[in-house]
């Protein structure tokens, strides 16, 4: 079999009998390679000693990265729906280990537009691609615990920092020289172990047949699902109030926890200013993304008892009391400033995770793929929006004599504030209107 025939949906389709919980590790492979992203803040002081680049100029890479990540997923979820999840899982392969490859390019040549270009614009192609191809599958092998399974696929993103943080650090150190901090060598490595676990996953990836229902299902007719026969076409979506009410809620959650992680191996270093080594740093990353990940699969679950608007209730409003109370009492304690950062990271997480659901809820799942893409546009957005607030913030507070420990506080209020909008945006969601119902075939 040629590798276009193999990697073409029809024979990708699972044969009667096969087992669903195959599709979980399958899943997993993916996210828990492009969840990397989450510790690229690891990279930022090393390069900036390195090579001299500014701080606010290398979180451009993230945030490029991220914005690409939502526009790719939006422009490419009808795609998906069409070839299937393996093809999008081997694009999405090649994209993101080869903005590792181009951005060592850049580092070689001590050209920071090749990392915008590399990790920033097409490692995000790859980063989009790949978050919502095994989404969209575990949704649909799953239609009896979304929230479950939208977690379990990803937990694995927000657990990539656990292994990339440290990795990073490790290869870093394994390759530095008199001559050179061995970032390069380090990016080349692992855009090629990256490369090889993804396509482990999309080769393993199946579809379920046409029709599919798991064993004794009988799907839910309760007032805050859309029956199990309608859908909303993807072309239709954007026409309904409770698409744009998602879009501010996703961007609203993710600004507020993105700014942060995006920084949180500088911030946690300024704020407790020689008492956190960057090695303990890297294990702030690696820790808020142990609660990131957990958050994922915990909420997303809670999710299913719940309710997704529940859920995102409590997310708004205690993430809101929580952020507000970093600068009053978590940067006196640094048990006290992890702890908080813990909760709120987790809730992140379970926003993440629970989006999906919450989709396939109110749209049904024909077309959840896709509708997730489009709403991941607020990503992309909130991508920009999270770091441009606190690296600025942090620059202007820091221009205006404010010591680099207190440099955060402010930000901290305006995250709350932003926590807030989100809060009511999810009040308002209601049960899609009968007129944008479609009947599947």
């Amino acid at each position: 079999m040629s590798l276009l025939a193999a990697l073409d949906k029809r024979h990708s389709t699972a044969a009667s009998g096969f087992n669903r919980w195959l599709i979980p590790p399958a899943a997993l492979a993916i996210h828990l390679s492009i969840g990397q992203a989450y510790a690229f803040s690891v990279f930022n002081a090393p390069l900036n000693k390195a090579y001299g680049w500014a701080i606010p100029d290398l979180g451009w890479i993230f945030s490029l990265a991220i914005a690409a990540l939502g526009l790719s997923a939006a422009i490419g979820g009808k795609w998906l729906e069409r070839v299937g999840p393996r093809m999008a899982m081997f694009t999405a392969a090649l994209c993101f280990g080869g903005g590792f490859m181009v951005s060592a390019l850049g580092l070689y040549l001590h050209q920071l537009w090749l990392l915008f270009l590399g990790y920033g614009v097409l490692g995000g192609i790859g980063l989009g691609l790949g978050y919502i191809s095994p989404v969209s599958t575990l949704i649909k092998w799953f239609p009896d615990r979304r929230g479950m399974a939208t977690g379990m696929a990803i937990m694995g993103f927000g657990g990539g920092a656990l292994i990339g943080a440290p990795l990073a650090v490790n290869l870093m150190d394994h390759f530095k020289s008199a001559s050179g901090a061995g970032i390069m060598e380090t990016f080349i490595t692992m855009g090629a172990l990256y490369t090889v676990a993804m396509l482990v996953g999309a080769f393993s990836v199946r579809v379920p047949p046409e029709h599919w229902l798991p064993e004794g299902y009988t799907p839910k007719t309760a007032s805050d699902h859309i029956a199990s026969e309608s859908y909303v076409h993807v072309d239709d979506v954007h026409r309904t109030p409770q698409f744009w009410l998602l879009w501010v809620v996703l961007c609203m959650n993710v600004t507020a926890g993105i700014g942060v992680l995006g920084q949180a191996s500088l911030m946690i270093q300024e704020v407790f200013k020689g008492l956190v080594t960057a090695g303990a740093a890297a294990g702030f990353v690696g820790l808020l993304s142990i609660f990131n990940m957990g958050g994922r699969f915990f909420w997303s679950s809670t999710s299913d008892k719940l309710g997704r608007k529940p859920t995102y209730l409590i997310f708004f409003l205690l993430g809101a009391i929580l952020y507000a109370l970093v600068p009053l009492v978590g940067v006196q304690d640094k048990v006290v400033f992890i702890a908080l950062y813990a909760v709120i990271l987790s809730m992140y997480g379970g926003g993440f995770a629970t989006i999906p659901a919450y989709l396939s809820d109110l749209f049904g799942t024909r077309f959840v793929g896709a509708i997730h893409g489009r709403l991941l546009t607020a990503w992309s957005v909130a991508g920009v929006l999270g770091p441009v607030i606190v690296n600025y913030m942090r620059e202007y507070q820091i221009k205006a004599g404010v010591p680099k420990a207190s440099a955060y506080n402010t930000t901290m209020f305006v995250m709350a504030a932003l926590l807030i909008v989100g809060l009511i945006c999810n009040a308002l969601v209601k049960p899609v209107d009968a007129r944008f119902l479609k009947k599947e075939d």
